[in-house]
């Protein structure tokens, strides 16, 4: 290895791998990538709080580059080293180039971000130097951690249950009651794990928790969901109640740990489709300044960005070295921070080429799904664009599940009582065959989900005809305007008590159906007590009580809490699995032996103008027969039920009414109410599931 002396320190040529800053025996080796650059400069800070760089190491083109690698070997660096690059060459945004010295910049391969009390987003898209307001990274050494064991859990889809939460959100409000210091953090959460296992869900979708930059957001408010990626690698430092960048690591890891240790699977929101740096005008932060024309798509003269996002910029997610980029993260998620999963935002955008245009076989997408070290790694697409690119149902590969919209969309329609909805409903009831049923894959495909981050509320989408963001300083243009909701009579809080019950209802009435279809039910925090943003269908920009979790609704909303876990653990105890294995959808509806029924039993009304349904299915190893009947409106409709087996001592039990109160509204077999009657009168806009048992008990 070439010794070079620079000053009054030695540095050695380094190597080209791996990318980023890696530990090595005697000190640090930096690479970074820079096609066009013609010089790559290192900036070393003697700690996370030093306004300008101890060290700056120029690297030549002689022995710090092989091909467009760029690195340097430094003797006696440590973890917690913090540092930055700075890209010279062409200012040529016409060719591609747009590189700037004056910009400090983050390594793509980061795997740990600081950001200074200083850091101004705009000081990196001015003239002149940032280096006093820039982010840096900092070097770390992922092996150090004592895992203690822990890998991956693994847990079979067909028991997933999904709960999207938001890290900070979550713990931050007063009442979740954990000690201030550990409030809206990674800590915080591991302090709410029991609440967790006790709601019966068995996965945590985080938002994104990668490193992102909270002032990209418009009219000087933050951005709090995260979608503005600057690290594909570093934890987001404002989620740990620990000083240091490394420190960050830990806490992390530490909470995937104790998640596994309850049982809860982690799965992470990336956001692979665009980054924080937004369009032509916005900051240099990292991948522009190194190598503009490579990172992104860029629009035949090259001045601009195609924007296929949404967010001003899109990744060019098809190019050898972005591919290897989000690979790469992906693996050292897996590897260094056992996480079990990911969900893909705007997925379909990876599979557009460096055109933009579609691809039929996405090279990135099935380098993902090939990827031996990913294997058994939940891998959930957000399958549209808002470029217009949908697809949903025909995402290429052969193991991804997808976030199902029309399952959102038909069940609504159905709740509110939409004329024609009756057929779709019973479709995303089974899974969705007339999405899925062309491919052989698992009736788990279907990530099934009424709300999500994105939109209102379970709350707000029965108590708010129209949306509310006015807050976000946009007039209300901002968020989706059509929202399939129904206030029940009021816009907004009433302190009218029927009004009220009505809503319980109709809430219940989702969570019903939602756990009992076949697929993976996805929950969003907060909906089981009701938590509300006033109106506001797109918070992104709130960090503040109208989108943290208030505790306090738990007891006020007791009764749905309670109807939500039961629930849970109803669903963790259906047959789902036969002869040891789990059954592709078509298998699965080929053998459960569905009968569908309206108000009277073998007559199912498909018809447009029908608000009601009914099916009966025994569960695959026979060891019961459910009924579920559905009464979308708004009057009373008695239902004929199906006798039970001849000479048989069992009786249909009632095990869910949502028209009822709690506790009466949701009950186990053992102590549910006997039916002995042959009709039962389902009361306006409620659900109600029967059990028989055929075997043993199915308490």
């Amino acid at each position: 290895m070439t010794t070079l002396q620079m000053g009054d320190h030695f540095v050695a040529a380094g190597a080209s791998a791996p990318l980023g800053a890696t530990v090595r025996p005697g000190g640090v080796n930096f690479s970074v990538f820079s096609k066009s650059a013609t010089l790559i400069e290192l900036l070393l800070f003697d700690n996370e709080r030093a306004t300008w760089p101890a060290r700056v190491i120029p690297l030549g083109a002689g022995d710090h580059r092989t091909y467009h690698y760029w690195h340097v070997f430094v003797p006696d660096l440590q973890p917690g080293q913090v540092y930055a690059y700075r890209a010279h060459g062409a200012f040529t945004p016409s060719s591609g180039c747009r590189f700037d010295g004056g910009k400090v910049l983050l390594d793509p391969y980061g795997l740990a971000v600081s950001v200074p009390d200083t850091y101004d987003r705009w000081a990196a898209a001015r003239p002149g130097d940032n280096c006093a307001t820039a982010m840096r990274s900092v070097v770390a050494d992922p092996g150090r951690y004592d895992w203690e064991g822990d890998r991956p859990l693994g847990r079979p889809l067909v028991e997933t249950v999904i709960y999207e939460l938001h890290v900070r959100g979550f713990t931050r409000h007063p009442s979740s009651g954990i000690a201030a210091e550990r409030r809206g953090t990674y800590a915080g959460l591991i302090d709410k794990i029991p609440y967790l296992r006790d709601l019966g869900i068995t996965a945590v979708e985080l938002m994104p928790v990668l490193q992102f930059d909270p002032q990209a957001a418009p009219n000087g408010l933050v951005n709090y969901w995260g979608y503005q990626p600057v690290s594909f690698f570093a934890p987001h430092h404002a989620y740990s109640s620990a000083r240091g960048a490394v420190a960050v690591l830990d806490e992390f890891r530490d909470m995937v740990k104790a998640l596994h240790r309850a049982g809860l699977e982690v799965i992470l929101d990336v956001v692979f489709n665009h980054t924080a740096e937004g369009d032509s005008h916005g900051p240099t932060l990292c991948w522009r300044g190194l190598a503009d024309d490579s990172y992104y798509i860029l629009k035949k003269n090259k001045t601009r960005y195609a924007d296929y996002s949404g967010c001003g910029n899109t990744l060019n997610a098809n190019q050898p070295i972005v591919r290897r980029l989000i690979q790469d993260s992906l693996r050292y998620w897996v590897t260094q921070m056992h996480v079990d999963g990911f969900r893909f935002d705007l997925a379909s955008i990876l599979a557009r080429d460096e055109d933009g245009r579609p691809l039929p076989n996405p090279p990135v997408l099935w380098d993902i799904e090939s990827d031996p070290l990913l294997a058994g790694t939940k891998l959930i697409a957000e399958a549209w664009d808002p470029a217009g690119l949908y697809q949903v149902g025909s995402f290429v590969g052969d193991t991804w599940q997808e976030w199902n919209d029309r399952f959102r969309d038909d069940v609504r329609r159905f709740i509110r009582a939409d004329n024609g909805t009756v057929p779709h409903v019973a479709a995303r009831i089974l899974g969705s065959p007339d999405i899925y049923g062309h491919e052989e894959r698992t009736a788990e495909q279907s990530i099934n989900f009424v709300t999500c981050h994105d939109g209102f509320t379970l709350n707000d989408l029965v108590s708010y005809d129209h949306k509310h963001n006015e807050a976000n300083g946009e007039n209300n243009r901002d968020g989706a305007n059509d929202n399939l909701s129904w206030n029940c009579g009021v816009e907004g809080p009433t302190e009218d008590q029927a009004i009220e019950a009505l809503r319980n209802r109709q809430i219940k009435n989702y969570f019903a159906i939602q756990l009992m279809a076949v697929g993976t039910p996805m929950l969003l925090m907060g909906d089981e007590a009701r938590r509300t943003q006033k109106g506001n269908n797109n918070a992104y920009c709130h960090d503040s009580e109208l989108t943290w979790f208030d505790w306090r609704l738990l007891e006020r909303h007791g009764d749905i809490h309670r109807f939500v876990k039961t629930l849970n653990g109803f669903r963790q105890r259906r047959d789902v699995v036969a002869e040891g294995r789990t059954l592709s959808l078509n298998a699965l509806l080929r053998r459960a032996r569905v009968e569908w029924h309206g108000v009277r039993l073998g007559q199912p009304d498909w018809s447009d103008h029908s608000h009601s349904l009914a099916f009966t299915l025994r569960s695959l190893r026979a060891r019961f027969s459910l009924h579920a009947m559905f009464n979308a409106y708004w009057e009373p409709l008695a239902f004929e039920l199906p006798s039970p087996p001849a000479g048989g001592q069992q009786a249909w039990r009632r095990c869910v009414d949502t028209a009822l109160e709690s506790p009466h509204d949701i009950q186990l077999w053992r102590n549910a109410f006997i039916v002995e009657q042959s009709k039962y009168t389902v009361e306006p806009r409620s659900v109600v599931l029967l059990a028989l048992a055929l075997g043993s008990s199915i308490a």
